[in-house]
């Protein structure tokens, strides 16, 4: 193997493993899970008014989801292999009725670090429980994620809307387009 290209691949396995490990072994979040659980809502509602604020047509969108999962800081990180991670919560009629990581790997030309807030609008009851009742849910094997195609001057379309998942990424610069969920991976934590 190219010294470089191990070089490149041990670069992004120690990005991948510091980005995920840091997250779960803060003294404070094992040692008070109650505390915890409040930054992580509090964390939650700040990511929800900011989609509300940004994104035309979401806030409605969401008043008809039979539950949101929201993640408001999911972080990439790599160099050629990179991963990503992130914590957050399962709200059902405003109330957090769960919490859940989020992971996926990927390989190819990246390089860098980068944070955005992640969305799930589950729109029938059938998906939301499927996902609430699994040990382990990957979005594109478990079910298909749309990803809202929305801007600064159009509201979500009616077909968006008909799915049975919406998914909202929403960076820094705004929402982005043209992703797929395909292989992430969300997993119920307990706290």
């Amino acid at each position: 193997m190219d010294k470089r290209l191990f070089l490149s691949l041990a670069a992004g396995a120690a990005l991948v493993g510091a980005t995920t490990g840091c997250s779960t072994t803060s003294p404070t979040a094992s040692s008070d899970p109650a505390a915890r659980r409040r930054s992580i809502d509090a964390k939650v509602d700040e990511a929800l008014g900011k989609l509300y604020e940004q994104v035309p047509g979401s806030k409605e969108l969401a008043s008809k989801a039979k539950g949101i999962l929201v993640f408001p800081s999911v972080v990439s990180a790599g160099f050629v292999v990179g991963g990503s991670y992130g914590e957050g919560a399962l709200r059902k009629q405003g109330t957090s009725a769960g919490y859940y990581s989020t992971s996926a790997a990927s390989v190819g030309l990246l390089a860098g670090a980068q944070s955005r807030s992640v969305y799930l609008l589950f729109m029938n009851d059938e998906v939301l429980n499927k996902f609430e009742t699994s040990k382990g849910w990957t979005a594109g094997v478990d079910a298909t994620v749309t990803v809202a195609d929305a801007s600064a001057t159009a509201a979500v379309d009616t077909k968006t809307g008909q799915k049975p998942i919406v998914g909202y990424v929403l960076a820094v610069g705004g929402l982005m387009a043209n992703l797929s969920f395909d292989g992430t991976k969300f997993t119920k934590i307990d706290i």
